[in-house]
């Protein structure tokens, strides 16, 4: 008798392990993925292409709020949690309905979940959607370089779109992203890369997207998402976390993972993070970690018209899952708008549309904050039409792409830019000296 499976995701984490664990193999019928977290990912197949030879019809995925239903209608015997930065409480909830329907309830490890590189593979993670990974692997990629190695990075998944065309994806101009497709959440992911002259690869077969990777690179960075666990077997693994969050890295799944698995622990946005919660932070990683080695961080800020903003009213524009399921109460253009004497931020509310309203219905702690969503054309034109009906003087994008290159904003806009900056000793560059030498 095979053991019914679903697997519970928000494409990306699921897929890869379905691919490492079910593809083929006899022992076990995945029924059904489930989804949550991203809009519009459900609805759709895991197609046959990438399902393989026991499922000729691919594999349906199927909205969360469905499980219980899909359990006792499957007779499904296993469930597998496979998504992140949700709280163990939430997990657990998840376990009880799960339980209470008669099914098994699994949290994969690192042994069924990793893939092994050819090549020395750093892996950058951290304990919350939010904390800083993207400007740490720019940092990371910029010191290899200087030390004359080629590095290739490899991005957690966003397959949102037709998800065989995206089996493995490489990109290295804007063209690449335009071919693809890419929503605005994996514009923000590659675009910085691209910039730096660094190729990017992601997609949804990461055993086959790394033995591309290879062909090309003598190091492979493993850039995360949210707070998810690395994908690959890794040489050096560094976490970051974020005191303004503190102690979310002890309650979020799999945060304490990342945090146990660190080789190094970058406590970033020290700058402007208060005390306390600085100190709670490094008691945290001592408890947990305490053969860690400890980068001390912040990152800094800069605009490129701060006039635009002294004196008037603003929208700010966060980074969208941040603020979503990464909860931030304010990012870098909250700092932005304080630090150069805004008179008021505008609550963008009373002028959402569409998809946009959607968003505020779902995640109701945004605030007076705009995230910038767009996962699909709707979702996009609904943040254009959202932002040009704010009655504000300036627009503040705080994304770590340029918006005004997807979508037209009708009045002035300042662009807030953040980069990595360590504080004392150690610093980045002699971890990665040693590594080097190691290697």
């Amino acid at each position: 008798m095979k053991c019914n499976v679903i697997i519970m995701g928000a494409a990306g984490r699921d897929f890869h392990n379905f691919n490492l664990n079910f593809l083929d193999n006899n022992d076990y019928q995945v029924v059904a993925f489930t989804a949550t977290q991203i809009p519009d990912i459900e609805d759709r197949k895991y197609p046959s292409e990438l399902a393989g030879k026991l499922y000729p019809d691919g594999i349906p995925i199927f909205p969360e709020c469905e499980l219980k239903n899909l359990i006792k209608s499957n007779k499904v015997d296993l469930v597998v949690f496979s998504y992140s930065d949700v709280t163990y409480d939430y997990v657990m909830h998840k376990s009880a309905l799960v339980n209470s329907c008669g099914a098994d309830f699994m949290l994969m490890g690192t042994k069924n979940t990793q893939v092994k590189s050819t090549k020395p593979l750093i892996s950058v993670c951290a304990v919350r959607t939010g904390c800083g990974k993207s400007q740490t692997s720019r940092k990371i990629i910029n010191i290899l370089k200087k030390f004359g190695k080629k590095v290739v990075v490899i991005r957690h998944p966003m397959p949102y779109g037709n998800l065989v065309e995206q089996k493995v994806q490489r990109f290295a101009s804007y063209k690449d992203m335009d071919k693809h497709k890419c929503t605005i959440e994996e514009r923000e992911e590659y675009e910085p890369h691209i910039l730096n002259d660094t190729v990017v690869y992601a997609g949804v077969d990461y055993e086959a997207i790394l033995r591309e990777a290879e062909k090309e690179a003598d190091i492979i960075l493993w850039d995360g998402g949210n707070n998810d666990s690395t994908f690959y077997k890794t040489d050096l693994q560094i976490t970051v976390v974020d005191p303004h969050r503190a102690g979310d890295e002890l309650k979020y799944y799999p945060s304490e993972i990342n945090l146990l698995l660190a080789d190094v622990v970058i406590i970033n946005k020290m700058d402007t993070a208060n005390n306390k919660k600085i100190l709670t932070t490094r008691k945290n990683i001592k408890e947990k970690n305490p053969n860690a080695i400890v980068i001390d961080a912040a990152s800094p800020i800069s605009v490129d018209n701060p006039e635009l903003i002294r004196g008037k009213k603003v929208l700010v524009v966060e980074d969208g899952p941040t603020l979503t399921h990464g909860e931030m109460k304010y990012g870098a253009g909250v700092v932005a708008a304080q630090k150069f004497g805004c008179s008021e931020m505008i609550d963008p509310r009373p002028f959402t549309t569409g998809k946009i309203t959607e968003t505020y219905k779902k995640y109701k702690n945004i605030g007076i904050l705009l995230p910038a969503m767009g996962y699909s054309d709707e979702q996009v034109k609904d943040l254009e039409k959202t932002i040009n009906r704010t009655e504000c003087d300036t627009v503040i994008i705080a994304t770590p792409i340029d918006l005004q290159k997807i979508i037209k904003i009708d009045k002035p806009s300042v662009r807030v830019q953040y980069d990595l900056q360590e504080i004392g000793q150690p610093t980045l560059e002699n971890i990665l000296n040693e590594f080097i030498n190691k290697k």
